[in-house]
């Protein structure tokens, strides 16, 4: 059976289509779920958007109202003067919030090119090379994955401090330019989707191994590496404990780290650290709306070309 006649006619059992209503023509053929399936959805995406709602009552109200018990439900009229007190905070090193979220986002776009272009090559070696140990370090590298990241904290500063890096953002690039994480995803995704007999035929036709990945390898790895690039971008910007120890808050922080700094001393005001992490959140959340359509178009053009 090939996959026109299954979209055309629904999944079968026993000769006979499944439940599921298929609308519309050729391509655009989609199945529509019935109201318990609507009901799910609905209240799935209404607990995983409170989170972000009661931020946002939070970042809205005041000090003495969101202290109140039970917490306020309803958005308050505070939002614009909370989101003003946190871009006009300055932080015990001088720095304003506008740099923090600029340091930002130098770290996590850097870490999210190299994260993706250094798996995606690996991911690609791993998955359709041959050479010696191969095996043994791609178990090696899937190993790394179950160490705690706190134990490298302690010989990651020494090797900072011993560069002189400490306060500087490629203290927090340089660790994070690729993960074995990201190199067993890709590995995974290629071997299923790139054709040994593509690679094969590239290289009868005299493609060199680079040619081989640029004209080859990045264009079936697409779909992944959005994936994967979203995924880190959004690891890299929230990540804390690190970006903490190597650039502290009074040097040259990152928003997250900015951030903390807000919400210490003895006078602690919740709706200002609220109204701080929804300055960090919006950017993410834009993002997302952005490139959110094509990189779940992506993943789906994948999966049906696997």
């Amino acid at each position: 059976m090939t996959l026109s006649s299954v979209v055309a006619t629904g999944p079968t059992s026993a000769g006979r289509p499944t439940r599921g209503r298929w609308h519309g023509d050729g391509a655009d053929r989609r199945q529509h779920g019935g109201p318990i399936a609507h009901l799910v959805l609905a209240v799935v995406a209404i607990a995983s958007l409170f989170p972000l709602y009661f931020s946002l009552v939070a970042a809205s109200t005041s000090q003495t109202r969101i202290a109140r018990t039970p917490p306020p439900l309803v958005p308050g009229g505070n939002l614009l003067r909370n989101l003003r007190a946190v871009w006009d905070y300055n932080g015990p090193g001088g720095h304003t919030l506008g740099l923090a979220m600029a340091n930002s986002v130098i770290v996590a776009s850097a870490v999210t090119v190299s994260t993706v272009l250094f798996a995606t090559l690996a991911g690609f070696a791993f998955a359709k090379l041959r050479f010696t140990g191969r095996n043994a370090l791609l178990v090696f590298v899937v190993a790394t994955i179950a160490v705690p990241p706190q134990l490298s904290v302690l010989p990651l500063f020494q090797l900072m401090s011993g560069l002189h890096w400490t306060d500087r953002l490629q203290a927090v690039i340089l660790p994070g330019l690729v993960t074995a994480f990201g190199v067993f995803f890709m590995r995974q995704y290629l071997s299923q989707a790139l054709p040994t007999e593509l690679l094969e035929a590239a290289r009868t036709d005299g493609a060199n191994s680079w040619r081989i990945v640029w004209h080859v390898v990045l264009p079936v790895a697409r779909p992944a590496m959005a994936v994967l690039g979203m995924l880190t971008f959004v690891q890299a910007w929230n990540d804390f404990l690190w970006p903490l120890i190597a650039l502290t808050p009074s040097g040259n922080p990152t928003l997250q780290v900015a951030l903390a700094s807000i919400g210490g001393g003895y006078d602690i005001n919740e709706s200002v650290i609220m109204a701080g992490a929804i300055v960090a959140t919006a950017p993410l959340l834009i993002a997302f709306a952005v490139f959110g359509k094509q990189i779940v178009g992506g993943v789906m053009q994948g999966a049906v070309k696997g």
